[in-house]
């Protein structure tokens, strides 16, 4: 954070200063009192479960240079409080006023999933002309992305930030304090559908990441989804599509699976360049056409992208490749939907290893009340792309089983219930021998974290 003091926080928040020195000076945003940096604003938001305003005193005897409240209309203390409406909406307008005094271009990444890689991509094809700023692990919300945009610094000179969405009418809230100068779209998918409803609401919610854009901004858009291929900026900026297909504007052709990683090469408005990914699996080929399109727009040059690119491993439990006494483990364990659970699968089945396949895959979650064919589904798609052993975690994922049963979807088939954790990670080591390759798959909440770690 970037020359900020109490009364900043007072201009920015409309906010009334209750005790305290308006020049205190703010080095950083916190939100959890176990963990207030030395000169930090608390800002202690109030939820389902637990009102963080009774943790305020820790927060200050941690290090809090000041505090938020929107309870207490009176106060004697020789440390700043800062009286507001809504401890939420003022932490958003703290993101807001920061975001205003930057100078920095920021490109925002959103979609259906892949927005962590692509994201990381992005940066990392910047990386060969710019200091970049990216947001740190998964921090993308209405409460996240406020924090991101503060802890940007002077020394940076672009950014990228990942706007993630789960509920109708969050992405204007989060698009107006980002203001992106370019937004990219990944695709249109079927995480979160539950709460969003249908993937055409999903599109329309993605798309507002519109309305913090710059007028002269540039939509990235995948044109290998069927949604986001019909759509257009809005009037003042431009459009530019980016992934497989002929239409593409940025296009990646000649592509190939050597056990499991992409070789391609890059199609960038006729300038073609060979690319070989250090991350697994067909659909980083179009995270990586996403990468290319941003940093030629921003005039890096390509052949430097690439070989940043290249060198880019992924993130973690995002498709990690390790070997573990002679088994090779795909950790693709942070989250799991309909498309990214079958990308996964064909990761899987592109590894030549002497071995057999196996796959353990848990509950897909927040796909409403369509979730038992979203499952099914995937076990249809495993009977004509068979697999030797199918472990199922989960009350969801055993419809994933009976799916491939129907077809003959695997050599041998293991179940277990949510209450069984325990047993799967003792069991999942003894079923797999040396020479075998098993994918790990499944929501975060599922935790199968755990067992890649085990096997680990």
């Amino acid at each position: 954070m970037e020359q900020m003091t109490v009364k900043d926080i007072v201009l920015a928040t409309g906010g009334r200063l209750l005790c305290g020195s308006e020049d205190a000076e703010i080095r950083s945003i916190s939100i959890d009192s176990r963990n207030v940096p030395a000169g930090a604003l608390f800002v202690p938001l109030v939820g389902e479960k637990t009102d963080a305003h009774r943790f305020i005193g820790q927060a200050f005897d941690l290090g809090a240079a000041a505090s938020l409240t929107s309870e207490h209309d009176e106060m004697e203390d020789h440390r700043p409080w800062i009286r507001v409406e809504d401890t939420r909406k003022a932490l958003q307008a703290i993101g807001r006023y920061y975001r205003e005094r930057l100078t920095l271009p920021l490109i925002g990444v959103t979609g259906s999933v892949g927005k962590t890689t692509t994201r990381e991509m992005i940066a990392a094809a910047l990386s060969a002309g710019f200091r970049v700023f990216k947001t740190s692990e998964n921090h993308n919300s209405q409460v996240g992305v406020p924090i991101t945009v503060t802890e940007i610094a002077a020394e940076d000179e672009i950014g990228v930030l990942e706007l993630g969405i789960s509920l109708p009418g969050e992405m204007p809230v989060i698009a107006g304090i980002a203001q992106v100068d370019m937004a990219v779209v990944t695709n249109i998918g079927t995480a979160h559908i539950e709460q969003l409803g249908s993937r055409e609401n999903t599109m329309r919610e993605k798309l507002r990441i519109q309305d913090g854009m710059k007028k002269g901004g540039i939509l990235f858009l995948n044109g290998d989804d069927p949604l986001l291929r019909e759509q257009k900026a809005r009037s003042g900026c431009r459009t530019v599509y980016y992934g497989m297909g002929e239409t593409c504007d940025y296009r990646a052709v000649e592509m190939s699976l050597v056990d499991g990683y992409p070789t391609f090469t890059a199609d960038c408005r006729g300038r073609r360049i060979p690319v070989r990914l250090g991350v697994a699996g067909e659909h980083n080929v179009t995270n990586a056409m996403a990468a290319l399109a941003v940093a030629d727009a921003y005039g890096v040059d390509l052949n430097a992208a690439v070989q940043r690119l290249s060198s880019f491993h992924g993130y973690k439990n995002r498709q990690q490749i390790f070997e573990s006494r002679g088994i090779t483990v795909i950790d693709d364990t942070y989250n799991a939907s309909p498309a990214s659970m079958l990308a996964a699968l064909k990761v899987l089945l592109s590894m030549e290893r002497p071995g057999r396949r196996a796959a353990a895959l848990a509950d897909m979650k927040e796909l409403g009340p369509e979730s038992g064919r979203f499952h099914r589904e995937i076990g249809e798609w495993l009977a004509a792309h068979p697999v030797d052993l199918l472990v199922t975690y989960g009350d969801l994922a055993l419809e994933i089983e009976k799916g491939a049963k129907a077809g003959n979807g695997a050599g041998e088939y293991r179940h277990y219930l949510p209450k069984e954790r325990e047993a799967l990670i003792a069991d999942l080591p003894q079923l797999l021998k040396p020479g075998d390759c098993v994918l790990l798959k499944g929501s975060n909440s599922m935790k199968l974290a755990e067992v890649a770690a085990a096997l680990r």
